[in-house]
């Protein structure tokens, strides 16, 4: 790929190179050394279910970059799931899964940071639903990352598993390759704890709290031809999203410190919603949400107008998750006249990481 030019601002213009690389290389590992560890393999193959989550927001895009993961951000887990089998052998690395070069170079990960020389037998599976803001790449990589750790009798902690794989977060190209991905820590914190998680930069996890557990959370995605990946993602990220985030990010993060996280803490929905929807029309938001066009602005309108609380869109989009106490035949009559449907209907898990 190119060199692609990012601009935050008026004297903000860096020139990254966008270039893609192989499986194994670039690994980096924050330090995290379990070398010395002697494997307790288990006799039976380990099965890890991962919920996918809704990223709610970063919090400032000039904080990350394809080679830095961070920027801050919220986000919440939900009951639909990715799933790993994982077990090892005394030899190569045989996987079942249709996004293969991601998998391999997360092994190449856990081995550099675990010593482990065996290899893996790895069977994932995500929700299918690519693309559209639910975090599938993120979710399975956890899934994958947590079954081959037990499997060798778990020498890595939840956020040591968390650290390397925001740090190594790939994407794959056409023909084989990897590339860096854009990565916030939400996802793997979100789907690791279940519930909320607020993240600053650095992929430090802020705050995580069960909400919204009598709730239901409709997942509806609009209609729209822009692109959530690749070239075209890179083009929101790093260029208008940043300019917005210079500007509304001191506030942003005045938003959650004093106002989000204590309305989490009391699971007030109602509360949670202004926020987000205040939100949604601030800074690197603002550039995702208009990138898929301002139909999803009229839409979300359309929704709050409706007194639904809690209406945000999930990363690039275009997906829009909704919470509400509404059963679906009610959901259903907001919908339908302004020409939308469901496309999941679900809750927020609150659990996070299952085992078996």
């Amino acid at each position: 790929m190119p060199r692609l030019m990012i601009r935050g601002g008026d004297l903000d213009l860096v020139e990254y190179d966008f270039s893609p690389f192989e499986v194994g290389e670039n690994i980096r590992t924050r330090g995290i050394d379990k070398r010395n560890f002697k494997p307790e393999f288990s006799e039976k193959p380990v099965e890890v279910t991962v919920p996918a989550r809704i990223h709610l927001t970063v919090l400032d895009m000039n904080r990350f970059a394809p080679n830095r993961p961070g920027g801050g951000g919220i986000g919440f887990a939900i009951q639909c799931y990715c799933n790993s089998v994982v077990e090892v052998t005394d030899g190569k690395n045989e996987i079942d899964y249709n996004r293969e070069p991601i998998v391999r170079h997360l092994i190449e990960v856990f081995k550099e940071a675990t010593g482990y020389s065996g290899g893996f037998k790895i069977y994932a599976k995500d929700h299918e639903k690519k693309h559209v803001g639910l975090g599938s790449t993120g979710s399975v990589l956890l899934a994958v990352c947590h079954g081959m750790n037990r499997a060798i009798g778990s020498p890595l902690s939840n956020e040591e598993i968390r650290y390397l794989i925001g740090c190594n977060y790939v994407e794959e190209t056409t023909d084989g390759k990897i590339i860096s991905g854009f990565e916030t820590g939400v996802g793997p914190a979100a789907a690791t704890y279940g519930g909320m998680a607020v993240l600053g930069d650095e992929l430090t996890l802020v705050c995580h709290h069960s909400f919204a557990e009598d709730e239901n959370v409709y997942v509806i995605i609009p209609p729209t031809e822009a692109k959530a990946s690749g070239e075209e993602e890179f083009n929101i990220l790093m260029n208008r999203a940043r300019t917005l985030d210079s500007r509304d990010r001191e506030l942003k993060a005045y938003f959650v410190l004093m106002d989000f996280i204590p309305a989490l803490c009391r699971n007030d929905i109602k509360k949670l919603g202004e926020i987000i929807w205040e939100m949604d029309f601030r800074g690197s938001k603002r550039a995702e949400v208009e990138h898929n066009s301002f139909e999803i602005y009229y839409y979300m309108s359309r929704l709050k107008e409706a007194g639904l609380e809690f209406v945000g869109m999930s990363s690039v989009g275009p997906s829009i998750a909704v919470i509400t106490k509404l059963r679906e035949e009610e959901m259903n009559d907001i919908l339908r006249p302004i020409g939308l449907e469901i496309a999941i209907k679900t809750k927020v898990d609150n659990r996070g990481i299952q085992f078996g």
